[in-house]
């Protein structure tokens, strides 16, 4: 049962030779990681509030790795704070700074490539009266100092300035930004989540005030993040309820998960030993794909002291993201997109924006980004396939425009229309008339019902996901495969008299085989 489960899976990516390059996304965990988590699951299982041994001994298992993490961040062990995610440590400072200044003083000034966990926090902390300035950016995302002078004032509290950008690998100057933000009494947060591991990080020498990480970018585990608060500086706990983390953030510690950050933050200098290898494979990477399409455009910095040595961003023109996604999945490669054409939305990345880059360029983007596994002969193999693709030698998935889809291919009885959205996205919005709603991870389960002799359109909110499982359906022998470019939300916005007649008719919801 479980391998059939995963049966979608394995078709959809095709596997001739599996080639993982989204690290930036999240990382494998490693076997030095999971033997300390195993450990502590079988062995340590007692809360470490606890006063008795089993207990005296998770509490223990805590400092031990908050040591770990206070080395690795060139840190005091008392400046560190064990949190889920770094998505809560940026939470937890920004409303607790806010809440400590506002409104004697009323300005936080940030950038416009910062993680959501940053930006959307911004935005609701706009709604309580805080001013948000945002600090402009260069072509290649390196914040503007000359500008960041002129916007941080005596009436700001909180410059927030991201180490590492995810999407182009752009790393900021950090002793220049709070060198800035000092003069006026400002203090600084830094999202430190995709530096730790690919440069050195010391939080002392750089005189920031917060920074956040997470476990899961450096081989270690999802769910626990760390929290670096310098010593003296203002913060209040986010959450309530207990004394745990000196009181700084309630909840029963999740030891398991924080011994797996340790550990990971153990092997961080052999990780920072690594990245002269990564970055001469991604130079090499990098030189491949500019001999195949000469035409294309680097995003991140290609001096190596302004970008993560992992991490490359190409814009292809001509060649929507979305399909090229699809075709390196459909060969076992996994890269990520520029733009979220996949969440719904179809949106371009406010990163690629902030650069510079049109709707349509973001749509051509990929990012590439490195791990310590990752091998010449990944290298070369996914500079054939791209190559290949490139020349037309890899079969394409037709694609159609939201202005080509009529009524007459609507109602057309060739015309099998196949819903891939995701529960949520069908809740907010009627679909295509005489669809056929899939649940989108489980396809495998619903193969005996599609038409082998009919056109299938496959369409998801986006127009990402619907790629993707098209090629699944052609590895899977259906040659009459459509994806909807721009998904449902490109065709209600380009045809929505169309939508307005005939949306929500006739739709079918398929039940999935039985799994004997």
């Amino acid at each position: 049962m479980e391998i059939k489960y995963f049966a979608f899976v394995k078709y959809l990516i095709r596997f001739n030779r599996r080639v993982y390059l989204d690290h930036n996304a999240t990382t494998p965990i490693s076997s030095h990681v999971q033997r300390k988590m195993d450990r502590a699951l079988k062995h340590h299982y007692g809360n470490p509030s606890s006063f008795y041994g089993i207990g005296r001994k998770s509490a223990e298992l805590v400092e031990e790795a908050r040591g770990h993490v206070a080395n690795a961040i060139h840190a005091d062990p008392s400046e560190v704070i064990f949190t889920a995610c770094a998505t809560e440590s940026n939470n937890a400072v920004l409303k607790s700074v806010a809440a400590h200044f506002h409104p004697q003083k009323n300005k936080i000034v940030s950038t416009p490539i910062e993680h959501p966990s940053v930006l959307h926090t911004l935005a609701y902390l706009e709604t309580q009266g805080v001013v948000v300035e945002y600090c402009p950016v260069d072509d290649k995302g390196r914040i503007l100092l000359a500008e960041l002078e002129k916007r941080v004032d005596e009436d700001t509290f909180l410059v927030c300035c991201l180490l590492a950008n995810n999407e182009t690998g752009v790393l900021q100057d950090l002793k220049a930004v709070t060198g800035i933000a000092k003069q006026h009494g400002a203090l600084v947060l830094t999202d430190c989540v995709q530096a730790l591991g690919k440069i050195p990080i010391d939080v002392h020498a750089w005189d920031v005030d917060y920074a956040s990480f997470s476990a899961h970018k450096l081989y270690g585990p999802k769910g626990v993040g760390a929290l670096y608060v310098k010593q003296g500086r203002p913060f209040t706990p986010l959450l309530h309820g207990g004394h745990q983390e000196n009181g700084l953030r309630a909840g029963t510690e999740s030891i398991h998960n924080i011994v797996g950050f340790g550990a990971a933050c153990q092997e961080v200098d052999k990780l920072l030993a690594h990245a002269d290898k990564i970055r001469a494979l991604k130079r090499q990477l990098m030189q491949r794909l500019k001999e195949i399409k000469p035409d294309c455009v680097i995003n991140s910095p290609e001096t190596e002291s302004e970008c993560l040595p992992n991490t490359l961003s190409m814009s292809f023109p001509g060649v929507e993201n979305a399909g090229l996604m699809g075709m390196l999945d459909y060969r076992g490669i996994a890269v990520s997109a520029g733009s979220a054409c996949s969440t719904g939305e179809d949106t371009p990345s406010h990163v690629l924006k902030a650069i510079g880059l049109s709707d349509q360029a973001a749509r051509e983007t990929i990012r590439i980004s490195l791990g310590h596994g990752t091998s010449a002969g990944d290298i070369r193999y996914v500079a054939r396939v791209v190559q290949d693709y490139m020349a037309g030698r890899i079969s394409f998935v037709n694609m159609l425009a939201p202005a080509q889809l009529n009524e007459n291919i609507l109602f057309d009885e060739e015309t099998y229309i196949l819903d891939v959205r995701p529960s949520d996205d069908r809740k907010r919005y009627k679909g295509l008339p005489n669809a056929h709603e899939v649940s989108p991870l489980h396809v495998e389960k619903y193969l005996k019902q599609l038409p082998r002799d009919k056109d299938i359109l496959v369409y998801c909110p986006g127009g990402g996901l619907s790629v993707m499982i098209s090629y699944y359906l052609k590895a899977k022998g259906f040659r009459r495969v459509t994806n909807l470019r721009g998904g449902l939300d490109g065709w209600r916005k380009r045809r929505s008299d169309l939508y307005e007649k005939y949306a929500g008719q006739n739709v079918t919801v398929l039940e999935p085989d039985r799994v004997d």
